[in-house]
C-alpha cells in the first residue's frame, strides 16, 4: 500500500473517533452544567470540557467568554476548532474521498452522510435543543461508520489502518477525560467523596458509556480509584487505556506479517502494553494519577509519530 492511501486511512480513524468523543464529551457537559445548586454547583463544567479537549489555549485566544453557547459552538459546529466535530468529519470525508476505492460502500456512505448531516446545521448553534440533536446525531452516525467498517470492510492493510487510528485516538481520549476529572473539574471547595464529585464521576462513566460496565464490574458505589481501574487496566472494558493498547499492538502485528518485519512502533507498543499489564492501580494513585496520565499521553503521542515514520511517510 502508498504511504499516503496509508496515512489517509490512518486519520480517517482517528478523526471519526475525535468526531464521536468531542459529541460524548459536550453531551456530558450539559448534564454536569445542569447540575443542581443544592449539590453545589459546576461552574467550571465548560472549563474542563475545553481542557478535555485540549484546546483551551485555542478557545482562550478567541476571547469568547466561557459559556454553554461559545463553548458549545466551537466544540460543534466553528469551522475555525481545528478538532470541532465539523472540522473533524470534514477531514475524514476528505481523507476517505482519497482512497475511496480502499472503502466498501457502505462505510463510505456512512462518512458521507454524516458531513452531509452535520454540515445541514450551519455553523452556529441556536440553542440548547439544536445542540442535543446534533449531539444526537453524531453519534448515531460514528455507531453507523463503526458497524459499516466492521461488517464489510476486508481485513486487509485498509481497515487495520483505520482500527489503528481509532484505537490510538481513543486511548489519547480516555486519558486526558480522566486526567481533567482527577486534576481539575472538582472545585477545591468541594470534598472527595461528596455529592458533587460523585455526579462529576458518573458522568465521566456516562461519556464513554461504562456507567452499566462499572456497574456489572464491581457492584459498589461509585469510587474514584474504582473508575480509574477501569478506564485504564480492565482490558474487557472497549475503552480503557489497557484495552486500546492490546488492539494496537494486534493491528501493527498485522500490518506487520505483510512487510515481514516488525519496526520502532511495534516495540513501543509493546512496551506500553507491558507497562499497563503490571500496573496496579493502589501504586498508580500513590505515584500521582495525574503524572501518570500526563506520560502516558506523551508516551501515546510518541507512538503515532512512530507510526507515522515506520508506514506513512
Amino acid at each position: 500500500m502508498l504511504s499516503r492511501n496509508a496515512s489517509n486511512l490512518f486519520w480517517l480513524g482517528r478523526h471519526i473517533e475525535r468526531a464521536d468523543f468531542i459529541s460524548r464529551l459536550v453531551d456530558a457537559t450539559l448534564r454536569l452544567a445542569a447540575l443542581p445548586s443544592s449539590y453545589g454547583g459546576a461552574t467550571n463544567a465548560w472549563e474542563s470540557a475545553i481542557a478535555a479537549a485540549a484546546m483551551a489555549d485555542q478557545f482562550e485566544a478567541t476571547g469568547a467568554p466561557v459559556d454553554e453557547q461559545h463553548v458549545g459552538e466551537y466544540l460543534t459546529l466553528s469551522p475555525h476548532s481545528p478538532s470541532s466535530i465539523r472540522c473533524c468529519l470534514e477531514r475524514a470525508r476528505q481523507n476517505a474521498r482519497a482512497v475511496r476505492t480502499a472503502l466498501t460502500l457502505d462505510s463510505w456512505e456512512a462518512i458521507n452522510g454524516a458531513w452531509l448531516d452535520v454540515q445541514r446545521f450551519g455553523t452556529t448553534l441556536e440553542g440548547r435543543t439544536t445542540l442535543v440533536r446534533l449531539l444526537e446525531t453524531v453519534k448515531s452516525a460514528m455507531l453507523a461508520f463503526d458497524g459499516a467498517a466492521h461488517r464489510t470492510q476486508l481485513r486487509d492493510d485498509s481497515y487495520w489502518f483505520i482500527r489503528l487510528g481509532s484505537a490510538i485516538e481513543r486511548a489519547d481520549n480516555t486519558a486526558r477525560l480522566l486526567d481533567v476529572k482527577y486534576h481539575l473539574l472538582l472545585p477545591r471547595t468541594e470534598p472527595i467523596g461528596g455529592s458533587l464529585d460523585y455526579f462529576q464521576w458518573t458522568t465521566l462513566l456516562r461519556t464513554v458509556s461504562a456507567l452499566t460496565a462499572y456497574r456489572w464490574v464491581y457492584r459498589d458505589a461509585i469510587k474514584p480509584w474504582l473508575v480509574a481501574d477501569l478506564l485504564i487496566l480492565n482490558r474487557a472494558m472497549p475503552r480503557s487505556l489497557a484495552a486500546c493498547y492490546d488492539e494496537i499492538v494486534r493491528f501493527l502485528d498485522h500490518l506487520s506479517q505483510g512487510r515481514g518485519r516488525r519496526g520502532p512502533a511495534n516495540r513501543m507498543a509493546v512496551a506500553g502494553a507491558a507497562r499497563l499489564r503490571d500496573c496496579h492501580i493502589d501504586s498508580l494513585f500513590q505515584a500521582g494519577l495525574h503524572e501518570f496520565l500526563t506520560a502516558f499521553i506523551a508516551d501515546n503521542n510518541a507512538l503515532g509519530v512512530s507510526v507515522a515514520e515506520q508506514f506513512l511517510f
